[in-house]
């Protein structure tokens, strides 16, 4: 099941680039094109900063970001597989890293991230596929230490004495 879920975040990171690829090859800077109307329009921007244009410019904190999260992520993940750990914290890892490597790429390549999902139902940053894997991984990993971890504690414990 682990190695389902890292090709799942493989194709989470190539589906990232792929539609930001996609999105350059097909809209103007700030064109916007319908999907679901009155929810979701796709809208090009660029980004050279984080949500709601925090820290925008300031491309080298990202590159740092980037680094103490790779250093950080990838000894649990090689952890987290060696010892089979728990799905829900594996799958978080994962996704984590996977959004992490798609802003990652475009800021390397370009100095800027590509977005384009915009909530047209709400005042909010518009996004990419790598923002959702990130949010829906820190999701994950809240969900496994705020609820899973402490079971699989109990049962550990209970099983040395």
């Amino acid at each position: 099941m682990q190695i389902f879920i890292m090709v799942l975040g493989a194709l989470v990171l190539g589906g990232d680039q792929l539609l930001k690829y996609w999105i350059t090859q097909n809209l103007a800077m700030g064109q916007a094109r319908t999907m679901l109307p009155g929810l979701l329009s796709l809208t090009r921007i660029n980004n050279s900063g984080a949500a709601w244009s925090s820290f925008e410019g300031q491309t080298w904190f990202f590159y740092i970001v980037t680094i103490v999260a790779l250093a950080v992520i990838l000894p649990l993940l090689v952890r987290a597989f060696r010892r089979h750990d728990s799905l829900v914290y594996f799958s978080g890892l994962v996704l984590i890293l996977a959004g992490t490597l798609g802003n990652f790429i475009d800021r390397a390549r370009q100095g800027f991230v590509v977005d384009m999902f915009q909530l047209d139902f709400i005042n909010f940053p518009i996004f990419n596929v790598a923002d959702m894997a990130l949010t829906v991984g820190v999701i994950l990993i809240f969900i496994y230490v705020l609820f899973l971890d402490r079971d699989e504690d109990t049962t550990s414990k209970g099983s040395q004495r």
